[in-house]
Order: C-alpha cells, then structure tokens, then sequence
C-alpha cells in the first residue's frame, strides 16, 4: 500500500531539515552545471528562512508518510497567478510519484489561480517532460546562466481561465 503524501505549513523548526533536503536534491545538478550562482544546493540556510517567513509565499514540507520528503514554495501574485519556486524531493524519494500528486494537491489547494508559472533547466529533459505532463507549456522566455545552462519557463493555465470569458 503506497504511504500518503500530505503537505504541511513549514516552520522555523523545519528549516535545518528542509535545507538539508535542498542541498541533498538539487547538488547533483550544482555539481553537473556549476550553476553557484543560482543553484538551492547553495543557498544558504538563511535564504531558506526568509522565503518561509515570507507573507506573499506559502512554504510546504511534503511528507511522504510520516517522512519529511522535500519542500514545495508558492509565490501568490496578483490577477490569480501563482509561481511554484522551488520544488524539490529527496533523492531518496524520488521516481514514487510525489511531486505529481504534490502539484495535484497545490492545484485543488490554490483553486482560484488561473495562470502557474515556473522554471526549470533546459537540458535537464526529464523534468521538462514531467512538466508538460501536467499541462505546462514552454513561453519561450530561456536565460542562460552558463553556457551549459539555460533556464526556461513554463506556464500553466487553468480550465478556469481557458473557459472565462475575455472582457472587453
């Protein structure tokens, strides 16, 4: 029987956990592209603490039953637009199918937003696949961070937006 994955509200008290887990996700990719300037792996704990603390995000802890398995944020805008920034599962818990449901549940969780944004890294053409698995569409918006990688972004609209009305 596959364990639940739930998500909760993070705290101060998750953070030495949570930035253990970035780190342990996100190194294989800082070691493969040397991206130090923009990698989570290396980030500081601080950065962590700030974007819990934030008042416009909401941070998760994603538990896959009763484990801490990786962190989700969510980055509220105006106009019922959200941007997902980051999300990450230990490597330990990686390919169960977590993040999958983990979107399926911020989706019902956020129902109102209409438009979700976020990035991911060009040549890493798994995570792109997930990605357009579930509904998300290249804008055609690419930064290059070194001349191994080149971030692109990704936009999702919801049944909501696609069937309102336009207003003139």
């Amino acid at each position: 029987m596959p364990k639940p994955i739930t998500l909760r509200i993070a705290t101060n008290k998750d953070l030495a956990a949570l930035h253990k887990i970035q780190v342990a996700a996100f190194m294989p990719l800082l070691i493969k592209y040397n991206d130090l300037e923009t990698n989570p792996a290396n980030e500081p704990i601080e950065k962590l603490a700030n974007r819990i603390a934030e008042t416009y995000s909401d941070y998760y802890v994603i538990c896959y039953g009763q484990n801490m398995a990786g962190g989700i944020r969510v980055v509220t805008r105006e106009n019922n637009r959200a941007r997902i920034s980051p999300i990450y599962i230990h490597p330990v818990f990686q390919g169960k199918g977590i993040a999958q449901e983990v979107f399926k549940q911020i989706e019902h969780k956020y129902n109102k937003t209409r438009q979700w944004e976020l990035d991911t890294i060009k040549q890493e053409k798994r995570n792109c696949y997930f990605y357009e698995k579930l509904g998300y569409s290249k804008t055609g918006l690419e930064v290059e961070i070194n001349s191994e990688m080149t971030l692109i972004r990704y936009l999702k609209r919801t049944e909501k937006s696609k069937d309102s009305k336009r207003e003139v």
